[in-house]
């Protein structure tokens, strides 16, 4: 377990690490300092090659209520210091979004403002059926950044992140599945339940196949409309992947793969 102020790493064998909010008396409200070692333990997981999959989530009965705004009358006093503030709450996000390995939001109770910023930069979230989400910049006189939003819009579609954006107000689960903001949506008692059995069928796949795919989809979303190289290459590469030999030699053996 790795431990940096009030987040930590959890390795749970298997291939999962979750990565805790961890700050249940604050509902798990992000600190300055919260936000600043997102991108350190990042780098962390992804160097670590017995991880496959990240669980994101919170401690106790929320997954997070945002960032702390007891700290706004110091760390966004002035503009200089809002844009310090912003771009630690930016990286944070695209260090999750950057992630080699898959990741996966696991949200009970809270999801909101810049918790919801986390949720969105992963790659899938799944959550309880007593799931709240909002993003409420609207509320506080704050403009979210460019990056998330797009972020958003991507992930769900402009006319609902301008519903979010425009009044801050807050959404059950059931629509946020309706709208994709929300990929799986479970009774409470089952969250932990689906979310690591699914973690779990993404770390026994071939990960040159999950990574291959991650790498795809982020051009997609990026808007490249026409296969670059890389794109091009990545399929072709794969051939010469363990991976792969254990695949094929898995399937005509009629054997489950033992991919490493």
């Amino acid at each position: 377990m790795t431990c940096v102020s009030e987040l930590r790493i959890d390795r749970r064998g298997g291939g999962i690490a979750d990565l805790v909010i961890a700050r249940p008396a604050k509902r798990n409200a992000m600190s300055y300092s919260m936000w600043s070692s997102v991108p350190g333990l990042c780098a962390e997981l992804d160097a670590d090659d017995s991880v496959k999959v990240v669980v994101l989530r919170g401690e106790g009965a929320h997954f997070c209520a945002g960032a702390d705004i007891a700290e706004f009358g110091e760390r966004r006093s002035t503009a200089e210091n809002a844009r310090e503030y912003g771009e630690q709450v930016e990286a944070a996000a695209a260090a999750l979004g950057s992630l080699t390995k898959p990741t996966i939001a696991m949200v009970q109770g809270y999801c909101i403002g810049g918790g919801c910023e986390l949720a969105v930069a992963c790659d899938l979230r799944f959550a309880a059926a007593s799931a709240e989400f909002a993003i409420t910049p609207a509320k506080l006189g704050i403009v979210y950044a460019y990056s998330s939003t797009r972020t958003l819009v991507a992930l769900t579609s402009p006319s609902f992140a301008r519903y979010l954006l425009y009044s801050g107000n807050r959404v059950d689960a059931e629509h946020a599945l309706r709208v994709g903001l929300v990929d799986e949506l479970v009774e409470p008692d089952l969250l932990e339940k689906t979310t690591r059995d699914f973690a779990a069928t993404i770390a026994s796949r071939a990960q040159v196949s999950v990574r291959g795919a991650s790498r795809m989809v982020e051009k997609i979303v990026s808007g490249l409309d026409v296969a670059d190289d890389e794109a091009h290459d990545l399929p072709i590469l794969a051939v010469d992947s363990e991976d792969y030999r254990e695949g094929v030699a898995a399937f005509l053996a009629k054997r489950p793969p033992q991919f490493r």
